[in-house]
């Protein structure tokens, strides 16, 4: 029907236009009167009947090459309008319209899809990189630049200055493959764990990882494990070592009451080797309960009551309670809050414990050094949070025992109980802090309280 009407419709131009060229060849040849105007009225009007006709049968060829490039662009904002142009082509050009709808319908689909894949992309806990084997980064979400502190990530060349290693380990991880990756920062200490998948988009081979910080969930297993061997330790050392220290003291006491009916068959020497005997072992005894008892300690550290405190008297009550520590000459302690005014939400009592422990580290650290300086320090750090610092010039934490510091029990002073970091970091775990440590040999050593 369409074609039909097409058909009527030129040969109806064809035969007006034949009319017109027969009135305008009559009013040149035949008339004798020269009607200038009107020849070139009828001129003018065989030209535009000329010109109308080419159109109207080019004007489909135009619409349908509209048609393909707005497909061919994704220019889904074109119309196709028939006003004017008769109304053989009327429903051709409500078929283009009906389909760049649909293209236009499929198309907010499409970005709708994309927007909840970015939406549920960017709001998932593990960092994500999708990234092409030249290194370009086509995907970098939010916990991936909260992980790794970059607001941005072009190519992962860039993570250099965060981290060769990590820069290595991305460049040659594949599929099915996992790392662990350890970067150590001025502020904390990341242990990343990277998992690999390779797919295929635009025709070149992509690589997806994925970044999981498992540093605090490693923290607290270790924590977990040495609470539970700590309790076993304490409840079998304390059921074999108070009969000991009873039996030793009823001994003593009856050897001290009636010596000569209690062991008639010893002479007087032996009776005193004996007594000695028995009070070396209760003393020995207590020594131990009294072991035991500091560090159950760390499986008894009470729930933080939370107040407002500040920052500034924290450190005044520290240096007073330190004034008796320090070797008159030798040692400065030096305190600076920024602003003064400062003030944190913690338990004022546990935080006091951290930095008195800490402190007396530091000024340990600095036995034997003439111009030792031991400095404590806080800050409102980037991300707003409260940073405290305990900073001495000593020698340094040796690099074979950096790891082991925090463990409980382990420690390189004489007559040291190896309790006092360990209990340092249960107690920001409490407060949902860290504690850091940054050392380097004959500069010093710096640790940290994030809260």
């Amino acid at each position: 029907m369409v074609f039909k009407r097409f058909r009527i419709v030129v040969l109806a131009r064809i035969f007006l236009l034949s009319a017109t060229l027969y009135l305008l060849l009559h009013l040149v040849f035949t008339m004798e009167t020269r009607l200038y105007a009107t020849i070139l009225i009828v001129a003018l009007t065989t030209i535009y009947q000329v010109y109308g006709l080419i159109f109207y049968v080019e004007k489909t060829n135009r619409d349908l090459n509209r048609f393909l490039l707005t497909i061919k662009h994704e220019d889904f904002s074109q119309t196709f309008l028939g006003a004017g142009l008769g109304t053989s082509f009327d429903e051709l050009k409500k078929a283009f319209n009906d389909v760049i709808q649909k293209f236009q319908q499929t198309r907010a689909e499409k970005e709708e899809h994309f927007r909840y894949l970015q939406t549920v992309v960017q709001h998932v806990a593990i960092g994500l990189i999708a990234y092409s084997r030249d290194g370009k980064v086509e995907l970098f979400n939010t916990a991936a630049k909260r992980i790794l502190r970059k607001p941005s990530l072009r190519n992962i060349e860039d993570l250099n200055a965060r981290s060769e290693e990590l820069t290595r380990t991305l460049a040659t991880i594949s599929t099915g493959q996992r790392a662990l990756v350890r970067i150590q920062t001025e502020n904390e200490l990341l242990q990343l764990v990277i998992n690999a998948t390779e797919f295929r988009m635009r025709n070149q081979n992509m690589t997806l990882v994925s970044l999981q910080d498992i540093q605090s969930e490693l923290e607290e297993q270790e924590l977990e494990a040495w609470q539970k061997l700590i309790r076993v330790l304490t409840h079998e050392i304390m059921n074999s070592v108070t009969p000991i220290a009873s039996l030793a003291s009823t001994l003593n006491q009856l050897v001290n009451a009636d010596p000569d009916k209690a062991v008639e068959s010893l002479n007087s020497e032996s009776r005193s080797d004996v007594q000695g005997g028995l009070l070396t072992i209760q003393r020995r005894s207590e020594g131990l309960l009294h072991f035991v008892n500091a560090y159950r300690n760390l499986t008894r550290i009470p729930v933080p009551e939370l107040r407002d405190c500040s920052v500034s008297e924290l450190f005044d009550q520290v240096a007073q309670l330190m004034q008796e520590e320090i070797p008159e000459g030798h040692i400065k302690l030096e305190s600076k809050v920024q602003p003064a005014d400062l003030r944190l939400m913690a338990d004022p009592e546990l935080v006091e414990q951290i930095l008195i422990n800490l402190t007396k580290n530091a000024i340990q650290a600095l036995d034997g050094k003439k111009d030792g300086k031991v400095r404590l320090y806080s800050r409102i750090d980037e991300r707003g949070r409260v940073v405290m610092q305990v900073a001495d010039n000593g020698p340094g934490i040796p690099e074979e025992v950096q790891d082991k510091i925090f463990i409980p029990f382990f420690t390189t002073k004489d007559g040291g109980s190896g309790i006092g970091l360990s209990l340092s970091r249960q107690i920001m775990r409490l407060h949902r802090g860290a504690i850091s440590v940054q050392t380097a040999p004959e500069t010093g050593t710096v640790f940290k309280l994030r809260f």
